[in-house]
Parts: structure tokens; sequence; C-alpha cells
């Protein structure tokens, strides 16, 4: 059943993927999240072009290798796809700290345009929550790093629940401060922590897959903004 109304939420954040002021943030999170992307293929690449020589000249046959650099630079590209699966769980985080309010914005206007306005989050408080959480992800997931690998073909549902958890930790409790301050927000996050780690499974787990996962965070924060509401108007 939980599972049931979460995906209702995430239909509604997909349904208004097109609309004017969710495209805008929409399209401004994929480019910096791209650009991030982009960015560490390029610190790869040159990392391959520094220790890679342009010519190998193979011993006894005397033939020369023109093309392991480029072999190891396209192979940069698929190494940071491979990675963007670890890397976009802390750019996920990180993404709260710059849109979440924009989103929670734009989805309000159109869905809950009855409810009053509310100030934005200071930036110092955002960046510090930002940064707590994503701290604290990080030293988790090298914690778990090990037993990623000890449970063997369980390792992406160990790392789905984990990270789960985590992130819905982060983007529920960042939307609910919104409405109910700090302290409100803490006591909303206990009292719905299970469907608040289901809402997190299910949003970690398409961020391990590369292009599908440039999507996730803007629609997670989208997906959290409806389940507050849904959660609080119900009082579940």
């Amino acid at each position: 059943m939980d599972r049931r109304v979460i995906l209702n939420d995430f239909a509604k954040a997909v349904s208004q993927m097109f609309d004017r002021r969710f495209l805008r943030v929409l399209l401004l999170g994929l480019a910096l999240t791209a650009g991030l992307l982009v960015a560490v293929c390029v610190l790869f690449a040159a990392g391959a072009n520094l220790f890679i020589p342009e010519t190998v000249t193979l011993p006894f046959i005397g033939v020369q290798i023109t093309w392991l650099d480029s072999v190891a630079s396209a192979a940069s590209v698929l190494v940071v796809l491979a990675l963007s699966v670890f890397l976009m769980v802390p750019v996920a985080s990180a993404f709260t700290g710059f849109f979440l309010d924009d989103v929670a914005e734009a989805v309000e206007a159109r869905h809950y345009p009855h409810l009053p306005p509310v100030p934005r989050i200071s930036w110092r408080d955002m960046l510090a929550d930002s940064a707590g959480f994503l701290g604290l992800m990080i030293v988790v997931n090298i914690v778990a790093l090990g037993l990623y690998f000890i449970v063997g073909p369980f390792g992406p549902l160990l790392f789905w629940a984990v990270n789960g958890y985590l992130l819905g930790r982060e983007y529920f409790q960042m939307v609910a401060m919104r409405r109910l301050g700090r302290a409100g927000a803490l006591a909303a996050r206990k009292r719905h922590r299970a469907r608040i780690w289901i809402a997190g499974f299910l949003m970690a787990a398409p961020l391990s897959i590369p292009l599908v996962n440039l999507f996730v965070p803007i629609l997670g924060a989208a997906t959290f903004t409806h389940m507050f509401h849904r959660l609080e108007r119900s009082g579940g």
C-alpha cells in the first residue's frame, strides 16, 4: 500500500516535468549535474593521457601502436558512467542545498495553491544541513563499502537500503522544515520513518542507472514534497 501511494506521488512529480517553472529548475539541475560528471570525465581522460604514451613500440617485432591514448580516453567515459552510480548519491545529497526550495515552491504552486507562502530557508541553514547530511552519507558509505562486496549479489540491495535511508531522511526533513521548522520536521520524520525509508529506497535504486540517474534528484525532491503534504494532511 505504501509503495503504491509513493509511486502515485512520483507520478505527480513526473507529470509536472514540463511545467515552465518546474522545467527551469529541472534543466538547471540537469546542466549542473551533467557538468559535474563531464568534469570528472575530463579529469579521467587527462590523467590517462598523462600516464599513457602516445606511441608504444612492441618489443622484438618493432611495431608501433599509436592508438592507446585514444582507447584510454574512450574508456574513461565508460569508467565515469560506471562511477556515476556512486557519484550520483552525493550529488543527489548536495542537490537539496541548491534546488529543493525552488522545486517545492513549484510543486506547491501547482498542486497546493491554497497554502500560504513560507519564507525560504536561508542559504546558511540549507548549506549547513546539506553539508552535514553529505558528510554523514560519505562516512556511512565508506564504513559500508566492505559489506557491499561481502554480501555479493545482494550488494545493490544493501547499497539502495543504506542510501535510501539517508536520502529519504535528508529530502523529507528539508521539505518538512519549510512548513514545520526544524523541530517540527524532526518530529514528522520520526513519525513517518518507515514510509520515508521506502520512498528513499525507491529513489536510490534508479540512481544506479546511468543517464536515468540525472533526473532522480529533482524528481525525488518533488516526490518528497507530495509525500510530506499527503502524510501531514492524513495525520498518518
